[in-house]
């Protein structure tokens, strides 16, 4: 077994072993663009709340400065 694990290394050693945690330059690249698609929809939804908060906040503070 070990000897089979040395000529899969050397024959192809930038892609390591299956299961060794070591990524392919392409599975980094896919695992990094979901990671940012991630952050990003998460700041989305981020963005949305304080949007709501502040119009709701305008709102209340319209109606009160039109009753003053």
């Amino acid at each position: 077994t070990l000897t089979r694990w040395l000529c899969i290394y050397r024959k192809d050693s930038e892609k390591g072993f299956v299961g060794s945690g070591k990524r392919t330059t392409k599975n980094q690249t896919e695992a990094d663009l979901k990671k940012r698609l991630r952050d990003l929809e998460e700041e989305n939804k981020t963005l949305k709340k304080a949007m709501y908060i502040f119009a709701k906040d305008q709102k209340s503070y319209t109606s009160l400065s039109m009753n003053t």
